[in-house]
């Protein structure tokens, strides 16, 4: 009876047993149905989620970038608003100083121009249009800048404000601006420009060599005054024949200046600088190969152009491919025959010296082209020493050309002189002049200052 009871006893326990674990088995189960689903339904939330995240991930990134936007247009507010006041403050200073260079007003530019006319058009470029017209009973030139480009604006107020500080014989002079339509008053200029007179020259007599010859001095004379400026040098920058122009006298004058720039921190021509904040500026073909594989600007980057200019002069051709032909011919002794053909008389021994002067100005680094003042300059000196002393005119009847005519005296200048205006009178006219005057013979403007300086051209 024990025993029996001892075996029921163990019936019931292993029952138990089974029941227990028929209910863990149904819970695990369960559990398991339960995991089940919740790795299904976060693998169908998982894109939902993604999308979410993104969502968020590009409000802010839209958030930054419209602040940096808000921020950049702050900024550029702030520099407009401070270059306006510069601007300001040039022109102020302008109207201030009493000098020659005035400030026009809207109707005196229409009503001169009559309203623009094509009429009035003498040359349009990528600068703007230029007008010829009559202002204050003088004959000028209108330079109207275009008003679409930013750019443009900032090189007329440079142009101004360079000009209006500089009084040279070889500098083109600034008369006056008018700010509200943007345009500039030039003295007007008879003979346009050299690129004119060799380039686009139909219906026009060839430039004698002997006033080429004399071109190249007084541009050159013309950088110097540049260059030498206190207390920064200035680089013109677009040095070419379409920027030096011509007075009826064919007296060159160098023009264009928008591009200018004042060298504040000027580097050493011996060392090479890499600048990647600078905007190359200037005219293929007349830039210095170094300027525009480095951004460095030096006085002698202008004198890559001088060499190309001097090299037309000579040739009468185009800059394309001229630094190696005036080399080649040089090399194997057919200098003679690059030479302009329009003209044959030249001194031939005079111009290959200077076709030397150009290439030599022409070198590729800045380190080994020639000092403006102490090299190119005594040159040209020279060379045009030698042309004046071996240069007679034959015969009685010839025609004097008019450059050779004093404006005042109207006679053959023995000692010419350069007054402020530009102009070239006999000394002894030009001095008489100006015990009793101090306006200009030709133009009748008031004299920036009462110096003459020697052409020794």
């Amino acid at each position: 009876e024990g025993r029996f009871y001892s075996v029921l006893i163990h019936y019931i326990m292993m029952f138990q047993i089974q029941v227990l674990s028929n209910g863990c088995s149904e819970d695990l189960h369960k559990v398991q149905d339960a995991l089940q689903w919740e790795n299904f339904f976060k693998q169908k939330a998982a894109p939902e989620n993604n999308k979410h995240f993104r969502a968020i991930e590009e409000a802010e990134m839209v958030k930054e970038a419209f602040t940096r936007e808000a921020y950049s247009k702050h900024n550029a507010e702030t520099v407009t608003n401070m270059a306006t006041t510069e601007k300001a403050k040039v022109l102020d200073a302008l109207l201030s100083t009493g000098k020659s260079c005035r400030r026009y007003s809207r109707h005196e530019i229409e009503l001169a121009t009559e309203n623009f006319s094509d009429a009035k058009k003498i040359g349009e470029g990528g600068y703007g249009i230029v007008y010829r017209c009559i202002l204050d009973h003088t004959e000028v030139a209108v330079k109207v800048i275009q008003q679409d480009s930013r750019g443009k604006i900032d090189e007329f107020f440079k142009e101004i404000d360079i000009l209006s500080r500089l009084h040279h014989p070889h500098l083109v002079l600034l008369l006056g601006f008018c700010p509200e339509i943007g345009c500039l008053v030039y003295e007007y200029m008879e003979n346009g420009s050299l690129e004119d007179q060799l380039i686009d020259n139909e219906g026009r007599q060839p430039l004698h060599w002997f006033l080429r010859f004399q071109i190249i001095f007084e541009v050159a004379r013309g950088l110097a005054f540049l260059h030498g400026t206190k207390p920064e040098p200035i680089v013109h920058r677009d040095l070419k024949p379409g920027n030096i122009l011509l007075d009826k006298n064919y007296v060159s004058k160098i023009g264009d200046v928008g591009f200018a720039k004042l060298i504040s921190d000027l580097a050493p021509d011996g060392f090479t600088e890499y600048r990647d904040d600078t905007v190359i500026a200037g005219t293929m073909y007349y830039m210095d190969p170094e300027y525009q594989l480095t951004g460095t600007v030096r006085p002698k980057s202008d004198l890559f152009a001088l060499g190309i200019i001097i090299l037309q002069l000579l040739t009468g051709k185009r800059p394309q491919g001229l630094i190696l032909s005036t080399e080649e011919a040089i090399r194997k002794g057919t200098f003679p025959e690059i030479l302009d053909v329009s003209l044959n008389d030249w001194p031939i021994a005079e111009a290959e010296m200077l076709a030397k002067l150009g290439l030599h100005c022409t070198a590729l680094r800045c380190r080994d082209r020639p000092d403006l003042e102490q090299e190119v300059l005594p040159e040209l000196e020279n060379v045009l020493s030698r042309v004046t002393s071996s240069w007679k005119f034959e015969s009685p009847k010839a025609v004097v050309p008019s450059h050779f005519i004093c404006p005042i005296s109207q006679e053959v200048m023995d000692d010419p002189c350069v007054a402020a205006d530009g102009h070239t009178y006999e000394r002894r006219a030009i001095e008489a002049w100006l015990e009793e005057h101090k306006i200009s013979p030709i133009t009748k403007h008031m004299l920036p200052s009462l110096t003459i300086i020697p052409s020794h051209s």
